[in-house]
């Protein structure tokens, strides 16, 4: 006779089957039997150092991926997910948070249990703020199908959600439902239709249109559909900082990323000069668009989302994001002739070092540019590590994370570890600040506790170069660490102090020979230089005074 499944293991067989192969967390003591389950079953348990690191790691995972995975325990561990779990949030990433909690039985009459916060559901009503669904194992007779309308929400919404294990119920039997089919939600077709026809009559009238893609067009796996989109069309794409790798950056309808004053000239004036600009899975936010820089009128535009469509200053409602894409494609959309666009720079040609030059933040950008491959993942930190690194060359899609709109500093050391282990294939080039690195660095225990190798690049300029720009002071300065010589620490990886070009040279070709681990290239940097694009930047804003 089959042995009845418990609650541990079919919450383990349905990730499984979601494509999660890792899950990422730190064991505590109400959680400790579900580890075991999963020790036991054919998904990787990932420690990180820190809760925090685990997050981070299963937000780059699920971007990658498609859903990512966090186990921690009750409150101690929870809470401190819960920045991450924001970010996820807010930048539409399908993070699925476990947490092992109090058994029920253990409840009774209230007690006052190690890590509990006022009362047994203020975890919970905490994450109810920070997912889209949540929910508490605590009924073996619905356990199952509340664990089936959990993933659910995250795959159809593509934002995180909250499951809580009672440590009593993770070896319980459950009791078996009907599974749902997949679930798909259905627009309205005549509105749909409606929608169509108005978007078609406006792009084939237009004499310059031009697409702006983002992130819901990567979370949503839309890039297929977008790139024969163009073709058919000829129209050309321009990406946002947060939808950067959307497509191939060498794909000759790309035109380089649009952030208004942040981004280049003529993509700017193209895009915003453009008389029907349709805005595929678009977040209007501020480091989207330049510190709101950018000038796109609505009376222009077309505007899709995975939760509205306006065209013009029409509003429709009920219509589907994949729907809507996928009725421009089978629509009546004029092929006009290849416009004359911008293209992607490569920073400008990367002639060779120059000895003794010290490095500055233009010359590593642009001597990262030349190192890229087709085998390189980019995640990028908040802060010049992001700004300087919109202007890179990734050369496939979906090779470039980076937290763009919730901003928070320490993703990317971590978020590398998630984005190797979701795709092996890619070696990250991290790109992470100084101040950004004291956050979450030591992650790099991680990476080589499971045999990672990213390459980390530091931007040492001694402290918060970002705010140093909007208001100095001595709260933006750092004690300084010995960035190069954590691998002595660790006792695993190789580091590099790095100050002049010939340096950064020798580092950058010692760390693509150097495989078997993680390479650490401490750039040591001045402390107001900045990249082209802050730069850009600082300049159009200070015009605006």
């Amino acid at each position: 006779m089959k042995k009845a499944t418990t609650i541990g293991e079919y919450l383990i067989e349905r990730l499984y089957a979601h494509g999660v192969r890792h899950v990422f967390g730190i064991p505590g003591d109400y959680v400790l039997g579900f580890y075991e389950q999963l020790l036991q079953s054919p998904i990787r348990i990932v420690n990180t150092c820190d809760e925090q690191g685990a997050g981070f790691a299963a937000d780059a995972y699920a971007r990658v991926r498609g859903l990512g995975a966090v186990c921690i325990t009750y409150c101690v561990g929870g809470l401190k997910v819960a920045n991450s779990t924001a970010e996820a949030f807010a930048e539409k990433s399908p993070v699925v948070v476990i947490s092992g909690a109090p058994g029920m039985k253990e409840r009774e009459k209230n007690p006052l249990l190690h890590h509990k916060v006022r009362e047994f559901d203020t975890q919970k009503k905490v994450f109810e703020q920070l997912t889209v669904a949540s929910t508490v194992l605590s009924d073996p007779q619905t356990a199952f199908q509340e664990i089936d309308r959990v993933l659910h929400a995250a795959l159809r919404y593509k934002r995180p959600v909250y499951i809580e294990l009672p440590r009593d119920l993770a070896s319980v039997p459950g009791i078996p439902h009907h599974k749902p089919r997949e679930f798909h939600e259905e627009s309205d077709e005549r509105t749909l239709r409606e929608a169509l026809a108005e978007a078609v009559e406006m792009i084939n009238s237009a004499k310059k249109p031009v697409i702006l893609a983002d992130v819901e067009v990567h979370r949503f796996g839309l890039q297929n559909a977008l790139l024969k989109l163009a073709e058919k069309t000829n129209i050309p794409v321009a990406a946002t900082i947060m939808g950067k790798s959307v497509i191939g950056e060498q794909h000759p309808f790309y035109m380089g990323v649009y952030e208004g004053a942040m981004g280049r000239d003529e993509v700017r004036r193209y895009v915003e000069d453009s008389d029907c600009v349709i805005m595929l899975g678009a977040f209007m936010t501020d480091i989207n668009l330049g510190i709101y820089t950018a000038r796109l009128d609505p009376a222009r535009s077309i505007y899709a989302t995975s939760e509205k469509l306006s065209i013009r200053y029409h509003t429709f409602e009920n219509v589907r994001f994949k729907d809507f894409i996928r009725g421009l494609l089978k629509a009546r959309l004029q092929r006009r002739a290849p416009a004359k666009i911008p293209r992607p720079q490569s920073l400008a040609a990367c002639r060779s070092a120059r000895g003794k030059d010290k490095v500055t933040v233009k010359r590593l950008f642009q001597r990262l540019n030349a190192f890229l491959t087709e085998k390189t993942v980019v995640v990028a930190d908040v802060g010049d590590a992001l700004f300087g690194a919109a202007d890179l060359f990734i050369h496939h899609r979906t090779e470039f994370l980076g937290p763009a709109y919730y901003a928070s500093m320490g993703f990317a050391v971590p978020a590398g570890i998630g984005a190797q282990l979701a795709n092996p294939k890619l070696r990250p080039l991290v790109l992470v600040g100084d101040g950004a690195f004291q956050m979450t660095g030591m992650e790099l225990a991680t990476a080589a506790r499971y045999d990672l190798n990213p390459i980390v690049v530091v931007l040492n300029n001694r402290g918060y170069g970002t705010e140093r720009h909007i208001q100095d002071g001595p709260y933006n300065d750092l004690w300084p660490w010995n960035y190069h010589r954590l691998p002595e620490v660790l006792g695993a990886g190789r580091g590099f102090e790095i100050e002049t070009e010939e340096q950064l040279d020798q580092a950058l070709g010692a760390a693509e020979r150097y495989t078997s681990g993680f390479c650490l290239l401490d750039v040591q940097l001045e402390p107001l230089d900045r990249s082209p694009a802050l730069q850009r930047l600082a300049e159009r804003l200070a015009k605006r005074l």
